[in-house]
């Protein structure tokens, strides 16, 4: 043992002098000093930095304002906040609660610039032994209220050295800016205190059935003793809420913010709850707002916390009246097949899209519980759209590459390329020639996918990509007219498309928000136009004919609204998965008016062999179409389309053919019997000439 200690300490003195030799030679002390300092000033510009550009300045104006969304109209539709309550001034809270929550938070606030050196080295000596220790978590406490109301509002609740810096160099830009009212002001509006409740006057409504402006000592105590632990409220846990609020009353003895005298009589009080809190739902309709919020995220850049809670304005398109019949319709089982055995209910999607710019009008994203940003079928879902898809990917480009709405097509049987290929129309019933808009009304298979053949199925391919739908290379083949994809699309996708048939070849890309501005009355983001000639104005006009017909004695027939044109088309998907030849996946309808198109989709989440649609031929979505179309229209402009079904153009042409053939019959006859009357006349004409010579030359 004594050998050991001897060799290392022979070898420490060694290594020692080493070190003692090159640290005075190169002068490290120094230069960690310069590293020190260096990592300091660094840090000081980098939190500086941090602190400047966390909108300090719009905090106020932020925190006393719900986010609010606007319809088209610019009328108010309803309200987005979390972590916020009702707002009220200094004025309307009582000094007692101030009292109780500076007495357990924050005893030197008024004499502090937003923190407190002792606290905040306590807080950084036990964040050190933390991180020793492999914790990697900071204890509580050493807050300040400034430090707790920028973390609270500007920067995440993770428990980390450097979000205690950022904390830090916040808090004193917000003691900067705001004066000491301001800042408790706020921070009393933005406390939470258990139960989804946020701030003093919605937590004294709560617990104890009065205004913030008229709390008594005990019952502020017991507000202030929620701050540290939230879930001890007076509504859950009583005990230890009044154990706490014993506490708290005697921190305020101590602080002198109530007489030593009296600290018994206000702990022996009982705690009496009272809820007079009123949950306003301003969040009516979801499916609606959840896109919005969603949008701002994708389209703008802000976060869903800023969204909620700093009390921007966002104007929308919004149809009230739209929505709320949407939202109605899908709460009415009689519109809606059967639920599955086991009681899994049909599923469906809708939207409501102005053509002229795309914007949504109304949403419903499935007939389920309403969650918070949840599953919304309408834009989310990708599902195969079946015959929506043989106006895009086969008719609009045969008409844009010379064929006509009563051009023949063949309609048999038949298989394409190597892999036999064999499209089947509905009951496998085929006419051998049918022309175009006949083929379109009555979703006939076997014409669609023998046009794109003959047409190119590239023409049909670039088509769909010019009408905005996720196509890929496997997408190129026969299929396509089918609506066979190896992708899928969203209703909101379908609608979109379909904007251009109603806006004279025009495609607008769907969108929710048209302006947001901020808690200050700048405008941070502002919707720019987003429409594209996709296609001639005759086209769409065309295509629009034949499309009314699949309304007027087509598929979409029974979905007709009583009294209105309407064009558009179905579709449906086969479940591949089932013995059942009528067993359907997806049903689809698409329809439009020049002031609205709506997309409807039909289907199962799932889809199996209990679980699936009935009748392939597209008609059992028709009802609710049909009920949500007769419901919207009348409160639309009614524009009329400015062409007629294409059965009653068709109709109207070899009508005229007729009159026209009889019209050239009719004269020819008249000309030929006004040249058979001129040869009689001048045939007896000449005969008596030629009698009267005679008699004439022998003297009679």
């Amino acid at each position: 043992m004594d050998k050991i200690k001897e060799f290392l300490k022979k070898y420490f003195s060694i290594i020692w002098s080493w070190i003692k030799k090159y640290w005075r030679r190169y002068q490290l002390t120094r230069w960690i000093i310069v590293v020190i300092l260096s990592i300091m000033v660094l840090g000081s510009i980098y939190l500086t930095f941090i602190a400047k550009t966390a909108h300090v300045k719009n905090l106020e104006s932020n925190l006393s304002r719900s986010t609010v969304i606007y319809d088209k109209s610019n009328a108010e539709a309803g309200k987005l906040y979390a972590q916020k309550g009702s707002y009220v001034s200094y004025d309307e809270i009582s000094p007692n609660i101030e009292n109780a929550i500076l007495s357990t938070e924050d005893r030197n606030f008024y004499h502090e610039h937003g923190f407190s050196v002792k606290g905040f080295t306590r807080a950084f000596y036990l964040a050190i032994k933390n991180r020793v220790t492999g914790n990697h978590m900071i204890s509580s406490g050493g807050s300040t209220i400034s430090q707790q109301l920028a973390k609270n509002t500007l920067l995440s609740q993770q428990q980390t050295i450097s979000r205690k810096f950022k904390e830090l160099f916040i808090s004193v830009e917000i003691e900067n800016i705001y004066s000491k009212k301001q800042i408790l002001t706020m921070y009393m509006n933005n406390a939470y205190f258990g139960n989804g409740v946020y701030g003093v006057q919605d937590a004294s409504r709560k617990y104890f059935g009065v205004d913030a402006k008229n709390l008594p000592v005990e019952d502020a105590a017991a507000l202030a003793g929620m701050l540290q632990n939230p879930s001890n409220n007076p509504i859950d846990h009583p005990e230890a809420a009044k154990s706490r609020r014993n506490i708290v009353l005697q921190a305020m003895a101590d602080n002198q913010k109530i007489p030593e005298n009296q600290l018994k009589f206000y702990q022996n009080k009982s705690l009496d709850t009272e809820d007079n809190l009123e949950n306003e739902n301003s969040y009516k309709y979801p499916f609606y707002f959840d896109a919005v919020i969603n949008e701002a995220i994708n389209e703008y850049g802000l976060t869903e916390k800023q969204i909620m809670n700093d009390g921007y304005k966002i104007y929308t398109n919004l149809d009230q009246q739209q929505q709320s019949s949407f939202q109605s319709d899908f709460k009415n089982p009689s519109l809606f097949p059967q639920n599955a055995a086991d009681g899994t209910k049909v599923q469906a999607a809708s939207i409501a899209v102005n053509p002229k710019n795309g914007g949504v009008q109304a949403v419903v994203g499935g007939r389920n519980n309403d969650v918070f940003r949840g599953f919304n079928r309408a834009t989310d879902i990708k599902r195969q759209p079946g015959s929506t898809m043989k106006p895009l990917a086969v008719y609009t480009p045969a008409i844009e590459n010379g064929y006509s709405y009563d051009s023949m097509l063949n309609d048999t049987k038949k298989s394409y390329g190597k892999d036999n290929y064999t499209p089947k129309n509905y009951n496998d019933q085929y006419s051998g020639k049918v022309p175009m808009y006949q083929a379109l009304a009555q979703s006939l298979n076997a014409p669609a996918v023998w046009l794109l053949d003959k047409m190119g199925v590239n023409k049909g391919f670039d088509s769909v990509q010019q009408f905005g739908l996720p196509v890929t290379k496997k997408d190129n083949n026969l299929a396509l007219a089918l609506g066979g994809l190896s992708g899928g699309v969203s209703p909101q996708q379908m609608a979109g498309a379909y904007t251009a048939f109603a806006n004279h070849g025009k495609m607008s890309k769907p969108f929710y928000i048209t302006k947001i501005v901020d808690s200050t009355g700048k405008t941070v983001a502002e919707h720019e136009d987003n429409t594209t000639q996709i296609m001639s104005a005759s086209t769409a006009s065309e295509m629009t004919s034949m499309m009314m017909g699949v309304f007027n004695n087509g598929t979409g027939a029974s979905a007709k609204p009583s009294g209105y044109t309407i064009a558009g088309k179905t579709g449906s998907t086969e479940a591949d998965n089932s013995q059942d030849a009528d067993a359907t996946r997806d049903k689809w309808i698409i329809g439009y008016t020049p002031d609205v198109v709506v997309a409807t989709w039909e289907g199962f989440d799932s889809t199996n062999t209990t679980h699936h649609l009935e009748n392939l031929s597209g008609t059992g979505v028709n009802y609710l179409f049909k009920h949500q179309m007769q419901e919207i229209l009348p409160y639309t402009d009614q524009t009329q389309f400015k062409t007629k079904d294409a059965a009653t153009l068709y109709a109207e042409k070899n009508s005229n053919l007729v009159d026209s053939l009889d019209d050239t019959k009719g004269s020819i006859s008249d000309k030929i019997g006004k040249f058979n009357q001129n040869v009689t006349e001048k045939a007896k004409s000449a005969a008596k000439t030629l009698y009267d010579d005679a008699k004439s030359f022998l003297g009679q």
